[in-house]
């Protein structure tokens, strides 16, 4: 299983929110390059980089950021946030970018996201932001009108072949995995990266159990409950 430490970025500085809101915010750093090596250095298979003020519609973005972050490591770059078109996604591209995960827009413009899953499907992520079995969009603040299940199928026809849950009701809260979400979510074959709660090594054991190929962390690397040195020495 791949180990994806998060770093979402807000104003230039690297943050953690509790279940979206900006105003529960905590600071971890104000450079987000330093910790993407420090990351990397720990054994990140993968790192997972969110632009909370494109997500947010804030009115700025950290694109600048986010390159730089990408050309100082080696491993692959997974990017998030406020990704809402085709020229937006082709950018990311052309940043060499490993992966996008595209949220609000592949449930606005599905058709879109058949016609890039054509071309880079091994590129592509979409986000299931759920709470109570809902799925989120447009940062968490409006429901989808679909539930996890029929999302899946849904995207799982257009040629999807990996998804990103997170379970918003934990997200930032070290509360723990929703479970019962992502063993659902697992077992439609596909691929699931887990994201949302996680603070502890068992935690971690619990999401591999039930079939995710992937997990991100966030508040509990950066409050250092968990190492990814030690998670990689068990797993």
């Amino acid at each position: 299983m791949k180990i994806i430490p998060a770093i979402d970025i807000m104003e230039g500085s690297v943050v953690r929110i509790v279940r979206g809101d900006p105003a529960n915010k905590q600071v971890y750093g104000n450079s987000p390059v330093e910790t993407a090596k420090r990351w990397e250095k720990s054994g990140a298979d993968m790192l997972h980089v969110v632009d909370l003020d494109a997500t947010l519609r804030t009115g700025h973005n950290n694109l600048e950021i986010i390159s730089q972050i990408i050309n100082a490591v080696k491993i692959p770059v997974q990017i998030g946030g406020g990704i809402r078109s085709i020229s937006a996604i082709n950018e990311m591209f052309s940043k060499n970018v490993a992966k996008v995960v595209i949220g609000t827009m592949a449930f606005t413009e599905p058709q879109s996201i058949k016609q890039l899953s054509k071309k880079k499907v091994e590129k592509i992520v979409i986000s299931i932001d759920q709470i109570n079995g809902m799925v989120m969009i447009d940062g968490w603040r409006t429901p989808s009108g679909s539930g996890i299940g029929d999302s899946i199928n849904g995207f799982m026809a257009l040629g999807i072949r990996e998804f990103l849950l997170t379970s918003i009701d934990r997200d930032g809260t070290l509360d723990g995995p929703d479970i019962s979400a992502l063993s659902f979510a697992s077992s439609f074959g596909t691929k699931i990266i887990a994201s949302g709660g996680i603070s502890t090594i068992e935690d971690i054991i619990r999401v591999k159990n039930v079939g995710c190929s992937s997990v991100i962390l966030g508040k509990s690397l950066y409050e250092g409950l968990v190492s990814i040195e030690k998670i990689k020495a068990i797993l």
